[in-house]
């Protein structure tokens, strides 16, 4: 694994880590934000839990598992994209720099709104990441070329190999042998 992986995952995954433990530890301070993007996602997934804070500490622990798991590098890809998964919601709920009256504010929650955006392309990345080794669609697709190239060559060779043996054939029959 290169240096950069090592250094980089646990440095993406802390934000995540103590955000996930402020929301898990005090989902009341958050909730209110959360309440406008909560409510339309509990109307259309009824899996998700009914309550603000409930669904606030939720998020928060998914994202303290998926900070933790991405930072010691175990299954990185289905971590990062955990934690996007979370991110998208958070920044909408957080972050609503269009509705902000006060400039300095709306510049405030701008930015945050930015950083939350860079986080993301991050863990699109690391979710895109195979740590140098090729991915199961690659291992698929290279695979099969490789059977259908050994189909051919078998093909090749029978077909090379059969004509001495009908050239054979030709002549014992001539020669009534």
């Amino acid at each position: 694994m290169s240096l950069l992986r090592v250094a980089g995952r646990p440095m993406l995954a802390s934000m995540f880590i103590a955000g996930g433990l402020n929301s898990v530890r005090n989902p009341e301070a958050v909730a209110p934000l959360a309440e406008s993007v909560v409510r339309p996602l509990t109307e259309r997934v009824a899996l998700l839990p009914d309550r603000t804070e409930q669904l606030v500490r939720l998020s928060g622990a998914v994202q303290v598992a998926g900070g933790v798991l991405l930072g010691i590098g175990r299954f990185p890809r289905l971590s990062a994209l955990a934690l996007a998964a979370t991110l998208v919601p958070t920044t909408l709920a957080a972050h609503r720099f269009w509705e902000a009256e006060d400039e300095g504010e709306r510049a405030q929650q701008q930015i945050h709104f930015l950083k939350n955006l860079s986080m993301l392309g991050g863990l699109l990345i690391a979710a895109d990441d195979t740590g140098s080794a090729p991915s199961l669609l690659w291992r698929g697709r290279h695979a099969a070329k490789d059977v259908r190239r050994e189909a051919r060559l078998v093909g090749r060779s029978m077909r090379t190999a059969r004509r001495p043996g009908a050239a054979t054939g030709g002549i014992r029959s001539r020669l009534g042998v």
